[in-house]
């Protein structure tokens, strides 16, 4: 038996991923503010489960006792692998850092760096325990290997991920444990975010028109394309490179 956390399952690549964990057979539980109904109905046709814990990952409490909530839902037998897979992320606030307002900068930090810090963390120690490998890959972005005007947050928060995927993974192979640590780098998708970074002023993010040329000429990729990749090197198991940044155009 399999189970995957799911983090932002309610929509994008999050709601994709879980759907195809799920026509795998693998119980999902995602986090997210809102429940998507859809997951569920989903699940039934499937020879699956889906569960949803709210959570605010901006909010660190929220996000322990999200863990506590995961926790009482896994089986006590049976189970054989655990996936986390850390998604939800905000881009915003995009604008110049000397105009970034504290408050909005610490929620951005919370959400994409130490909320999925956090439920690794947990979920490592868990695995540990109840000796079942657990293979986590954290959503990360190209904008992590480059400066990006007005992605000063995001940026920061990406490449902090990255560093932090290849210390854990130097640590379970030192401690010659079965876990699997890696970051899943999806490319230009057509999501929220998306919308989002169009939308936002120029003076804020002088890539905006770039962004526009994305969607204007069908450049971005849909969700279900891109989550079908990393479903494909999540199950292929024996061949996961502990610490590998992987890049969904290295597939597509």
């Amino acid at each position: 038996m399999k189970y995957a956390i799911v983090t932002g399952a309610s929509r994008g690549l999050g709601e994709s991923v879980a759907k195809l964990f799920m026509e795998q057979g693998i119980h999902v539980i995602g986090l997210s503010r809102r429940e998507n109904k859809a997951l569920h109905n989903h699940a039934e046709k499937q020879q699956a489960s889906y569960t949803h814990v709210t959570c605010d990952l901006g909010q660190t409490e929220q996000v322990k006792t999200a863990y506590s909530n995961i926790s009482e839902h896994l089986p006590t037998d049976g189970l054989d692998t655990l996936y986390l897979i850390n998604n939800a992320a905000v881009v915003e606030p995009i604008d110049q850092a000397m105009r970034i307002d504290p408050d909005d900068l610490v929620n951005h930090v919370h959400i994409n760096t130490i909320a999925p810090m956090i439920l690794a963390n947990l979920l490592l120690q868990k695995a540990v325990q109840i000796d079942v490998p657990l293979i986590c890959a954290t959503v990360t972005s190209g904008a992590a290997d480059r400066p990006t005007y007005g992605w000063s947050a995001y940026c920061s928060t990406k490449a902090a991920m990255d560093i932090y995927t290849k210390t854990v993974a130097l640590e379970q192979e030192k401690l010659q444990t079965d876990n699997k640590v890696i970051a899943f780098s999806p490319g230009i998708m057509d999501t929220n975010m998306q919308t989002t970074i169009r939308q936002t002023r120029e003076d804020a993010f002088v890539d905006r028109e770039t962004f526009r040329h994305y969607k204007a000429e069908n450049m971005l990729r849909d969700t279900e394309t891109v989550a079908s990749v990393l479903i494909d090197i999540l199950l292929d198991k024996a061949n996961i490179i502990n610490g590998k940044i992987y890049k969904a155009n290295d597939y597509l």
